[in-house]
């Protein structure tokens, strides 16, 4: 007997535009959710049941355009589709499973991100929604971070964790194993307040370039104990020598 299945009749991937060509203001929107995604892909390198994706198309029905956070993060996905990755991110090529965190980078031009965006993440069922204001300028009635919480299919604001790190405030989210904060820090050689993951300790997570600079560091070290103690032999072999005792 033929069995119908509904999805097989929905566009895929391939057949939606793979964004709302709308462009970013400034590249602050694109750099702080790139942050995210290359700290989680160097935390959690081994796993393949998580995708992030920045600046990409979230279709959650066939009728209805795109909607574009400026990052996103689904969990129990799998990591990576094909060589050539995701277009797009369908929720019916998806199991209709929704992102858990959405971003979205406030720039100059008021994108309805405390209104209009809020009310479709809700819709399409994103547990954690973070609004983060990277220049003062824009919101000065706003707090620079601020997250929700879907509860009873409304977003409840939360307060910032108390977890112990140095004066900046942290938000704890459980389901994702991290929390989400700001502080200053460089990266890409840009110093000023950024994004970060944080453990439930409050550690903040290594980028990809400070793992890199711990690594080189740790083998500079290395090598200056391998020379010290090197030296040292050879101090020593000199001195025997001029005892008269061979150090072969």
């Amino acid at each position: 007997m033929f069995k119908y299945h509904s999805w097989q009749c929905l566009p895929s991937a391939a057949e939606l535009p793979d964004s709302d060509d709308t462009p970013v203001d400034n590249e602050l929107q694109n750099l702080i959710p790139n942050l995210l995604e290359e700290t989680l892909s160097h935390c959690w390198s081994i796993r393949q049941d998580w995708f992030f994706g920045v600046d990409m198309g979230i279709y959650y029905a066939p009728s209805v355009p795109a909607i574009v956070p400026d990052g996103f993060l689904s969990l129990g996905v799998e990591r990576f589709i094909h060589e050539d990755g995701r277009l797009s991110y369908v929720l019916w090529e998806e199991d209709n499973v929704p992102p858990i965190f959405a971003l979205e980078v406030i720039s100059r031009t008021y994108g309805k991100e405390y209104e209009q965006k809020k009310a479709l993440y809700a819709e399409i069922g994103i547990l954690y929604y973070a609004i983060y204001i990277p220049n003062r300028h824009y919101r000065r009635n706003r707090d620079p971070l601020e997250l929700y919480r879907l509860e009873n299919n409304e977003y409840v604001r939360l307060p910032a964790s108390n977890l112990p790190t140095p004066s900046q405030e942290q938000f704890w989210l459980p389901e994702i194993g991290l929390a989400l904060g700001r502080e200053r820090g460089t990266y890409r050689g840009r110093t000023r307040e950024w994004l970060y993951w944080y453990t439930a300790d409050g550690d903040r997570l290594l980028t990809p370039e400070e793992n890199a600079e711990q690594e080189y560091q740790r083998a500079e070290q290395e090598y200056q104990r391998a020379e010290q103690e090197h030296q040292r032999a050879e101090r020593l072999a000199a001195r025997l020598r001029e005892l008269g005792i061979d150090p072969d």
